[in-house]
């Protein structure tokens, strides 16, 4: 009997998969993706895996025609970095598929949203950070996502918990769907714990809804099931006084002082709140109603005093910087409160927002007199206010410092996207590269963000060579970044110089008779005798 013929392909592929020696899970599943999918359903797209055996990768069409494009990774003998790595680009390829489901439009399906999950996705494992990472590509699914969580409770083996009800809220909140919000609480009764209160005023809060959240301390655990205690009395203060409603956190904790009597951390937090919303003379009335209460003023209230004291003089009168925040000093010192390196990060932080480097760095260096060292805030802000002034020496001794400290650590990405984007600003985009390869050197992977500022600024400087290597090399490292078209400064565009011809103009009269004077004068002079030079002597 003739055997069957079997493609080159098929071997190809059989060759692969009989090289790994081990498969595990996830391969299992990625590799069950290829088999063909239910016509009409989008197709699932696979995870991606080497294999070191494999000469090249390998293409398969699924059953609509579409092409996937893959690698087979090897499983064993991979590090646990890379595992997780494979993982996560896995769950990200999901989250996208859910989003795009998540996000078609209801008109044109004839199945509702959990039918249509279970067909496409049964043999996906859900699990709390797949959830959280559909729901971050997923910002325009509305109410849908109501319908998508219904669906994640009904997986078997995936039991909701409160950090999976928060998700939802913070989804909902960022949309101001507060009704949205009651229903997931609501259905998520005698689960949802304290992620989801904190999660529920932080929006409440955020979205200026401050009398809400002092309505939800009342009805919090008739409605929801939330523990009525002190600490959440805390957290709805503190909450509010962070984005300055110190009023309606007054008001409230005075209306349930019978019940939950203050303490020194909510003092503090309505003394911080009025400074946050820059009533100067509410928070000196709190400070000396705490005084007189017998409450200790603690050096977290004179700081928030001080930050108010500067950010008023800079807005208001600059000249009487100096005095108020001297005045204030000597008070705490009178009444021995002691200072702190956030004392003089406030002082540090408003003198360099002020441009008075120089005075900053006086401070800077008199904070060994108070017992006080340099915290990371400290150096971050000293180097952005020395790079600012163009002091790029100083501000690289002063990173140095900082790494000689310990707080090497703080230098992630981020930091180092501000310094470089100063130094742009300023037109030092040549340190601003060295500052580059410093932060390459560190171990700190630049970001999107990076790589774009410093094409941009290469390609207006007329650099493009530097430019596209910059491109390749992020390109190489796995960084999406978008080619565009960027501006060349006209400062250094090179102008090509072109020959104008002059154009003769008709003399006036009086110009043509002294073009006739001039020439007269020449020919006269030519029938004189001019005398000979005599040589000199030596």
């Amino acid at each position: 009997m003739r055997k069957p013929l079997i493609s080159p392909l098929a071997l190809h592929l059989r060759q692969c998969l009989r090289s790994i020696p081990t498969t595990p899970r996830s391969l299992n599943r990625s590799i069950s993706a290829y088999s063909y999918p239910v016509l009409g359903l989008q197709p699932y797209r696979c995870a991606v895996y080497k294999n070191p055996f494999c000469v090249a990768p390998f293409q398969l069409f699924s059953a609509s025609g579409r092409l996937f494009s893959t690698q087979i990774y090897g499983a064993s003998g991979s590090s646990v970095g890379g595992n997780q790595r494979e993982i996560g680009e896995e769950e990200d390829s999901l989250a996208k598929l859910l989003s795009a489901e998540l996000l078609q439009s209801p008109e044109g399906e004839t199945l509702p949203l959990p039918k249509r999950l279970d067909l496409s996705f049964s043999h996906v494992t859900i699990s709390p950070s797949l959830l959280l990472a559909t729901l971050n590509v997923s910002p325009d699914a509305g109410r849908v996502a109501l319908d998508f969580l219904k669906w994640a409770k009904s997986r078997p083996g995936f039991d909701p918990t409160d950090e999976v009800y928060s998700y939802w809220v913070n989804y909902f909140g960022r949309r101001k769907d507060f009704k949205a919000i009651r229903e997931v609480l609501v259905d998520g009764s005698g689960v949802i714990g304290v992620k989801c209160f904190e999660a529920f005023v932080d929006r409440l809060v955020r979205a200026g809804r401050p009398g809400d959240a002092v309505a939800l301390f009342d009805k919090m655990k008739k409605d929801y099931g939330f523990k009525r205690n002190m600490s959440s009395l805390k957290f709805i203060v503190s909450s509010l006084c962070e984005r300055g409603y110190a009023s309606y956190a007054e008001k409230m904790v005075k209306s349930l002082a019978k019940e939950f009597f203050p303490d020194d951390y909510i003092c503090d937090a309505l003394t911080s709140g009025w400074c946050v919303d820059g009533k100067l003379e509410e928070a000196r009335r709190l400070v000396n109603e705490m005084y007189r209460g017998g409450y200790e003023i603690s050096t977290f209230a004179y700081n928030c005093l001080l930050d108010c004291v500067c950010r008023l003089c800079r807005q208001k009168d600059p000249f009487r910087f100096e005095s108020e925040t001297q005045n204030l000093l000597i008070e705490m010192e009178k009444n021995g409160v002691p200072r702190n390196v956030d004392t003089f990060n406030v002082l540090i932080t408003n003198l360099c927002k002020m441009r008075k480097t120089e005075d900053a760095m006086k401070l800077f260096s008199r904070m060994g007199e108070w017992s006080c060292s340099p915290d990371e805030t400290t150096f971050i802000v000293l180097i952005k206010s020395l790079y600012q002034a163009a002091r790029v020496g100083e501000g690289d001794e002063m990173i140095d410092k900082m790494k000689s400290a310990g707080y090497g650590d703080a230098l992630d990405k981020k930091v180092y996207y501000e310094f470089i984007r100063i130094l742009c600003g300023i037109e030092r985009f040549y340190h601003a590269l060295r500052v580059f390869e410093m932060m390459k050197k560190d171990g700190c992977q630049p970001g999107i963000k990076t790589y774009d500022l410093l094409m941009a600024k290469l390609c207006a400087h007329g650099r493009f060579n530097k430019a596209n290597a910059l491109y390749k090399e992020a390109e190489s490292n796995g960084i999406p970044v978008e080619p565009k078209e960027y501006r060349v400064d006209p400062k250094f565009v090179k102008k090509k110089t072109v020959a104008v011809k002059k154009e003769k103009k008709r003399e006036t009269l009086p110009e043509k008779m002294a073009r006739k004077r001039r020439s007269l004068k020449k020919i006269r002079l030519s029938y004189v005798k001019k005398p000979k030079r005599k040589m000199r002597r030596a």
